[in-house]
């Protein structure tokens, strides 16, 4: 087995790769790196010294590939499968370029500004980066909202009618920004959205990986 995803389970840009693997049935290793243990984080900076994962190491054709959406990129040119997650028409696949940057940068980015926040003591915390961050999200999942509700049915997935590497990342990033502002409220059409992509077997199934690591994740207090 060549492919080698050094990731961890609870990172939403490793559930992205995560996915675009699990679409096509591609033979990897996971190697789950903990960054709280010397030994394992030594090791992964000794990889990658920039220290973010997921980062995939190709052994068989000697490539070290970091960054999610160029890991998605680097499988479908060289493992290629059933699932095309990057259109052959090259207006489609910038499309699909465009909302796969755009989950990231303001969907994701945002979102782990909230929750890696309340990870840092109440006296340390960044209220004003905080409140400009869920305006960010707030911003952002209105326009998602706004399209879903003029498109209706016709566009069932983020790009249109496939399922696309755009859907790789909006999967976590919307998974985990319900928990910083809930999609029930004011955005039914993309919490829609969210729940297609989480009955989607590839992420159902990262999910599902993710469980026993789930109590890790940083809920909101009254205190806040």
């Amino acid at each position: 087995m060549s492919l080698t995803l050094y990731m961890h389970p609870l990172a939403a840009y490793c559930h992205k790769a995560l996915i675009a693997l699990y679409e096509n049935d591609t033979p990897f290793h996971p190697h789950l790196v903990d960054l709280m243990d010397e030994s394992s984080r030594a090791a992964f900076y000794r990889l990658w010294p920039i220290g973010k994962f997921p980062v995939l190491n190709d052994n068989a054709r000697g490539c070290l590939v970091p960054e999610s959406s160029i890991i998605i990129e680097y499988l479908a040119q060289h493992y290629p499968g059933k699932v095309a997650l990057i259109p052959a028409d090259a207006d489609a696949a910038r499309e699909v370029r465009f909302r796969d940057r755009f989950y990231d940068q303001y969907v994701s980015e945002p979102m782990q500004k909230v929750i890696t926040d309340r990870l840092r003591p109440k006296a340390e915390r960044d209220k004003l980066g905080v409140a400009q961050a869920r305006d960010k999200l707030r911003t952002a999942l209105d326009l998602i909202e706004r399209e879903f509700e003029r498109d209706g049915e016709s566009r069932p997935w983020s790009a249109g009618t496939c399922f696309s590497m755009a859907d790789c990342a909006a999967s976590p990033a919307l998974f985990y920004a319900n928990l910083v502002i809930p999609l029930d409220d004011d955005h039914p059409h993309t919490a829609a959205y969210l729940l297609r992509l989480m009955q989607r077997p590839s992420f159902a199934r990262v999910l599902h990986e993710a469980q026993p690591y789930i109590h890790m994740v940083p809920m909101e207090t009254a205190d806040a």
